[in-house]
C-alpha cells in the first residue's frame, strides 16, 4: 500500500501544472512568424522580417601554427523590421565553435558573431563553416574560416 501511495504521490507531483509559472525567458510566437505557405509568400509579413546583414561572410586567418587557437568576430545588422532571433548557430566540426547574441537583436542594432578555430590536430590548407539558424526570410545563414596550419613552429 505505500508502494502505491508513493507512486501516486510522484504522478501527481511529476504532472503538475505549469501555469504558476512566468514566462520569464521565452519569446512570443510572434518573432517566429513564417510569411512562407503553400499558397507562396505573404509580402506584407515578409516586408517585417528582421535581417542578418554580415559586414563580411569569410576570414582568411592566413597562416597559423598547430595547436594555436584563434578567434574572429563577424559583425552582423538587423536591417529589418522586427527582432532577429538566432535559434542556433553550429560548426561544420568541433574545432569550429560560434558564439552568438541569444537575445533577441532589435532592428538597426548591430552584433557580432564570434567564431573560434582550434587548429589542435590539424594540418594544411583548411576551410571550416558555421551554419546559423534565425528568424528571418532566409533563415539560414552562412559563415566561413580559413587558413594554412603549418605543423612545426619556428
Amino acid at each position: 500500500m505505500k508502494r502505491i501511495s508513493l507512486l501516486v504521490l510522484l504522478f501527481l507531483v511529476a504532472c503538475k501544472s505549469n501555469t504558476d509559472t512566468n514566462n520569464k525567458g521565452q519569446l512570443p510566437t510572434s518573432l517566429v512568424n513564417n510569411p512562407r505557405s503553400a499558397n507562396g509568400v505573404d509580402n506584407e509579413s515578409a516586408a517585417l522580417k528582421p535581417t542578418m546583414d554580415f559586414a563580411d561572410t569569410l576570414h582568411d586567418f592566413g597562416t597559423i601554427h598547430q595547436d594555436e587557437v584563434v578567434n574572429y568576430e563577424f559583425s552582423f545588422t538587423n536591417n529589418g523590421k522586427s527582432p532577429l532571433v538566432i535559434s542556433s548557430a553550429a560548426g561544420s566540426c568541433g574545432c569550429t565553435v560560434p558564439q552568438y547574441p541569444h537575445d533577441p537583436v532589435q532592428p538597426g542594432k548591430t552584433a557580432i558573431m564570434k567564431v573560434t578555430f582550434n587548429s589542435s590536430g590539424k594540418q594544411g590548407h583548411q576551410e571550416k563553416s558555421v551554419t546559423i539558424h534565425t528568424n528571418t526570410l532566409r533563415s539560414t545563414h552562412m559563415l566561413y574560416i580559413k587558413g594554412e596550419v603549418l605543423t612545426d613552429k619556428k
